[in-house]
């Protein structure tokens, strides 16, 4: 079997990563790409999506049953607030704002792939700085809600705290944490954009209908769990630094 047309096909696979300009900044040039013309596009979705909800709220009547775009909302929020106070339990109301707006920024990255972008969360320079967030996160509850005598006994554990032999390991572990949160996501979204870009690069002439299944795969279903994954195990990990406080 000749690989000639699979070589020739190869020459139309798109990833859809682009450089349109760039610039020079204190020697250095930088460029912009598609990947920031999509966190844009999704950015500008999600603020449109606010005002109109706050527009909805302002002017809803609290002696009126909800219908249509309010009742949508409501129930949005309804979810993610089962979601939050499930693993929060009453600290969730601190943490609900954050929780709810990288949902609902992951997850629509992640199925903007649905509406020919490139999903944002495919490119690690997304990934990493929400890990990063949520990693900060997670320690600016640790150092409220715990004494730093606990913090040590704990980075000791599982030795007495005058035996920090374990301490370099569990240090390694809490930097461990956004590097894992970032490559989960940055890799279960990346692989779906490579193997849809393989798909209409390769088989561009019987690319017909049947890549929509792939898509409501790796958009839609691959991308809200992965989407739950990540909002997951922030609660998680915050829920570890609360204590009793929780």
């Amino acid at each position: 079997m000749s690989i000639q047309p699979l070589i020739m096909a190869s020459d139309n696979i798109d990833f859809m990563i682009h450089g349109l300009f760039s610039y020079n900044v204190l020697g250095h040039e930088v460029w912009i790409t598609t990947s920031h013309v999509c966190i844009l596009i999704v950015m500008l979705l999600l603020i449109g999506f606010a005002f109109a909800a706050n527009r909805t709220f302002a002017k809803a009547d609290a002696l009126a049953a909800p219908s249509g775009f309010q009742n949508a909302l409501e129930l949005i929020i309804e979810l993610l607030s089962k979601m939050v106070e499930g693993s929060m339990g009453n600290a969730a109301p601190r943490y609900f704002n954050y929780l709810g707006t990288i949902f609902l920024f992951i997850l629509l990255s992640n199925i903007s792939g649905l509406l020919g972008l490139r999903p944002p969360t495919a490119d690690y320079g997304t990934t990493l700085p929400l890990a990063i967030i949520t990693f900060c996160l997670i320690h600016f509850a640790q150092f409220k809600h715990n004494s730093l005598k606990s913090i040590w006994v704990d980075m000791c554990s599982p030795l007495p705290p005058w035996l920090p032999i374990w301490f370099p390991i569990n240090l390694i572990s809490e930097c461990a944490v956004p590097v894992s949160l970032s490559l989960r996501l940055f890799a279960n979204v990346l692989s779906g954009t490579v193997i849809m870009a393989l798909v209409y690069g390769l088989l561009s002439t019987i690319a017909i209908a049947w890549p929509s299944v792939l898509h409501i795969y790796f958009d839609l279903f691959s991308g809200a769990i992965q989407t739950y994954v990540f909002t997951m195990l922030t609660m998680t990990y915050i829920s570890q630094q609360l204590g009793d406080s929780k």
